[in-house]
């Protein structure tokens, strides 16, 4: 935003002008000149915006599928949210990882290279008092994982691989394995430190527990889809059109749909002392008439007409006329 000038200072401005110590002309030149842009190299911008906003939607996907596995899983209210999708250095994200952590290297085919997905560890320790029958609102201290602690958290982690690869569809169809699980940030180098990586931070709350969720994708294992990453990309991908085996078999599972027909012989009102009296052989007239046939429903909607008959020594109705477009008449 530009300078706001005081009063005096455009009075000294106008002065200046108007006595020949400044030079409109040298003005002009100046605010032509190109202006520097300052470049760290340390910290280089090699995704553009409009990919950061791609991944920042892939993971809303993915948040959102996430706690609705975790919610059924723990029994218990699960949320997440997107707070910030951002480039770094590596060494940077590692650096800030406290000691112990909970590290998952995940590879990801068949795109060359792995990504971390960290847990942060008071959310960890909650999941595991859920798993392990506790209610996962007692506060923990922060310590060592053992084995059984990692088991547990390892195979929830691997039941979300899938949801992983569901918020990737629209791009790429990956095959993900959960190649180890880490607790110093030590071990969980999976790329040099001055590399650039997407680092997508969500918000988790497990219960009345909140922490973060981090994803760190390197650079490296980005770039052969960079070009998908747009939104423009993103958008016109969700709007493929089914395949002709697919057409099949939606069209199989609706004509194998099973659905409850009624046959209504007619409706009329009676009174309450009327039918307390009912005895055999009484004759209910209903509203019905003999040559108009009777109402099929399906469901609510009257969609043929029919006439009473026998089938091998039982009731039956057979169809004599379709209804167009069908009749909902549930409150006639």
């Amino acid at each position: 935003m530009s300078e706001i000038l005081s009063q005096s200072e455009i009075d000294a401005l106008l002065q200046a002008l108007n006595s020949g110590e400044l030079d409109v002309q040298e003005m002009k030149e100046v605010e032509q000149s190109k202006k520097i842009k300052k470049y760290d190299f340390r910290n280089p911008q090699k995704i553009a915006k409009d990919q950061l906003r791609t991944l920042e939607i892939i993971h809303d996907n993915f948040a959102r599928l996430f706690h609705t596995f975790l919610s059924g899983y723990l029994r218990v209210p699960v949320k997440m949210s997107i707070i910030s999708v951002e480039q770094i250095a590596y060494s940077e994200y590692t650096n800030a990882i406290s000691n112990p952590a909970f590290l998952n290297i995940v590879d990801v085919s068949p795109l060359n290279g792995q990504i971390l997905i960290d847990m942060s560890t008071i959310v960890a320790y909650t999941i595991i008092d859920r798993l392990l029958g506790g209610d996962g609102s007692k506060e923990q201290e922060i310590r060592e994982f053992t084995e059984i602690e990692l088991s547990l958290l390892r195979s929830m982690m691997e039941r979300a691989m899938p949801l992983i690869k569901e918020a990737w569809k629209n791009v790429i169809q990956l095959d993900l394995r959960l190649q180890k699980v880490e607790v110093n940030p030590q071990f969980a180098q999976i790329i040099p430190p001055n590399e650039t990586i997407a680092l997508i931070t969500m918000n988790i709350e497990v219960g009345e527990v909140e922490g973060m969720l981090n994803v760190c994708i390197p650079y490296l294992l980005l770039e052969p889809v960079l070009d998908k990453l747009t939104t423009r990309y993103w958008f016109s991908s969700t709007k493929e059109e089914l395949s002709q085996n697919q057409i099949i078999q939606i069209k199989n599972r609706i004509m194998n749909t099973k659905v409850e027909i009624k046959a209504e012989l007619g409706s009329t009102f009676v009174k309450v002392k009327d039918i307390i009296n009912l005895q055999k052989g009484d004759v209910i007239r209903l509203d019905n008439k003999e040559k108009s046939g009777i109402k099929i429903r399906v469901g609510s909607n009257v969609k043929f007409i029919g006439e009473i008959g026998i089938s091998n020594s039982k009731m039956a109705v057979k169809i004599t006329n379709v209804v167009k477009d069908g009749e909902n008449d549930e409150e006639q």
